[in-house]
């Protein structure tokens, strides 16, 4: 079986986060470049784990401000 892209890796990191109440309803995400550092991967990477993300309705961006976590994100 093949690995997980990472994008996938970031982005069911975040959503484990969001279920177990690390990050609320509100709580804004950390940078796309803190993102980068802490995983160690590219810009492009994590967009497409925000963008994946965005599209299941638990984060949502607010342009110039960041990205949030949703008011009802998803149960899982």
């Amino acid at each position: 079986m093949p690995a997980k892209p990472k994008w996938a890796r970031i982005a069911d990191g975040i959503r484990a986060q969001i279920a177990s109440g690390e990050l609320a309803p509100g709580d804004k995400l950390p940078s796309t470049r803190e993102l980068c550092a802490q995983h160690g991967v590219s810009v492009i990477v994590v967009r497409q784990a925000i963008d994946r993300l965005r599209a299941e309705r638990y984060v949502e961006g607010v342009p110039g401000l960041g990205v949030f976590v949703a008011d009802n994100p998803p149960k899982p």
